[in-house]
């Protein structure tokens, strides 16, 4: 039987074939999709894509206003339609 802690289904597991012909079950964390824009969907540049919870700080958002929930496009044409109108 394994660990307790490796019998959680939260972690992702992936048979490995080793040198000796044994195959073993690797334990990998699993990593988040990648953070998507609000409006359009897209996907956010300037962000850690894998982790953004245990991430640092300067990887988690840009710090512009509404960084890290729409992209620059957006934010780009809304400002210019706020300035306009």
């Amino acid at each position: 039987m394994v660990k307790p802690a490796l019998r959680s289904r939260s972690l992702r597991r992936v048979q490995r074939r080793t040198p000796g012909g044994r195959t073993v079950v690797h334990y990998y964390k699993r990593f988040a999709s990648p953070p998507r824009g609000a409006i359009t969907g897209e996907v956010l540049q300037g962000m850690d894509e894998k982790r953004v919870k245990t991430s640092r700080e300067r990887l988690r958002a840009p710090s512009r206003p509404y960084g890290g929930y729409v992209s620059h496009k957006v934010l780009q044409r809304a400002l210019r339609l706020a300035i306009r109108s």
